[in-house]
């Protein structure tokens, strides 16, 4: 999942500060906890919506290009947003227009639409880039482990008719049967846009420590091209390709455990499985954490990519439970990787770092562009073999690591 940090913390003194920022913390967990829950449903979506609609997997992978493309058209935006009214009103902003994105899963289901679906899932991910831009999302891991098994259990409730039973359907059946499937995202979306909205109300009244640092923006340095600045240019390419390697990967899981020759379960069920890939990030993150206290930054991510690209091989040219697990594994491996090419992106920046970061998370836009040609891949190849697109994906990042991130500081 991704993660940036866009300021530090303040420094608290005294007692009564420090339990001021503790609460604070304890309120941007919860926060994040909503923002990391929300992403992950997007890899239930798929599966429910190919089903419903009849799409092939690079239509289906529209979704992830309509959610992931916000950060690319909204995270500038967002900056200047905090610039206007502070960061904690952006984060209440934010969480306003999530609320609003999920309420339209509403219409869109009665409808029943995905151009709708796709509409709603681009607001929801406008409000998300906003609370990305405005605060530490170093907690989002909490909300993906538990959401892919909640989502599995309200959304993929029902065993969806085949293709070619709907190809047999009535237009007034098939319209009745999609209306049917479709509805049952209606509940959830509408708990979590109650939920969202009801928490940019406590944000609002809850009384956060200042942050100044986090609303600096517009500074600028030296006429110093950031494009003459190869590890930064490089590293967009990087985080551009892993975002896209791991929501593509995310995207198919659920698919890909149901075939007969991988892990031959249901929908319902491969989602429960889809949380130990998020599930295996979070764990990554602490002991990624722990090694970097002793491990050089680009030694670790070159040697996680490395296995990651393995896992990723392994699954393709295996069947059964070792081509399952193996798939799975990848998540634990991702965990230090978003970071890790982020710090080496924006490294001896100086006055430029606020410009550098930016551009880096406008290459998030990777987890837009990725999935859809992996879906047209799986359309043409097969979804065993479409994984061919991550492998090279996690090989551009270790060639990053070992060497395309060494800082080169223009004259």
């Amino acid at each position: 999942m991704v993660m940036v940090t866009t300021g530090s913390a303040p420094a608290t003194q005294g007692s009564s500060g420090g339990q001021t920022y503790r609460a604070a913390l304890a309120m941007v967990t919860t926060l994040f906890f909503f923002w990391g829950f929300v992403t992950v449903l997007n890899d239930i979506l798929v599966p429910h919506l190919k089903s419903i609609f009849d799409l092939n997997y690079t239509k289906v992978m529209l979704i992830q290009f309509a959610f992931f493309s916000a950060y690319f058209i909204f995270s500038i935006p967002s900056a200047k947003v905090i610039d206007t009214i502070g960061y904690k009103r952006t984060m209440v902003a934010g969480l306003v227009t999530m609320g609003v994105g999920a309420f339209l899963f509403i219409p869109a289901a009665s409808a029943p639409s995905f151009a709708l679906f796709l509409g709603a899932l681009m607001v929801l991910a406008a409000g998300i880039t906003a609370l990305q831009v405005a605060a530490n999302a170093y907690v989002s891991a909490l909300g993906t482990t538990i959401g892919p098994y909640l989502g599995g259990l309200f959304i993929l409730n029902a065993n969806a008719s085949s293709s070619e039973t709907m190809q047999k359907m009535s237009a007034d059946a098939l319209q009745a049967y999609r209306i049917h499937e479709a509805s049952s995202v209606k509940l959830p979306y509408t708990i979590i846009g109650i939920a969202l909205i009801a928490f940019a109300v406590l944000i609002g009244m809850f009384k956060l420590p200042p942050m100044p640092e986090a609303e600096r923006h517009g500074q600028h340095g030296p006429g110093t091209s950031l494009l003459k600045y190869t590890h930064l240019v490089l590293g967009m390419i990087g985080i551009f390709v892993y975002v896209g390697a791991e929501v593509s990967i995310g995207s198919f899981l659920i698919n890909y455990l149901s075939q007969p020759e991988i892990g031959n379960m249901t929908e319902m069920m491969a989602a429960k499985y889809v949380a130990y890939y998020w599930g295996g990030a979070m764990v990554g993150r602490f002991v990624g954490s722990a090694l970097l206290q002793k491990i050089k930054t680009g030694t670790l991510l070159g040697i996680f990519g490395l296995v990651a690209a393995l896992l990723v091989c392994t699954t393709m040219l295996t069947t059964g439970m070792v081509a399952m697990w193996s798939v799975i594994l990848v998540g634990f491996f991702n965990s230090i990787m978003f970071p890790s090419i982020f710090t080496l992106g924006i490294a001896k920046l100086g006055p430029l770092t606020g410009d550098g970061s930016g551009l880096m998370i406008m290459a998030i836009v990777g987890g837009a562009i990725l999935p859809v040609v992996q879906g047209a891949i799986a359309d043409r190849v097969g979804i065993h073999h479409a994984f061919i697109l991550p492998v090279i994906c996690y090989l551009y990042i270790v060639y990053y690591a070992f060497r395309g991130s060494r800082p080169v500081v223009p004259a």
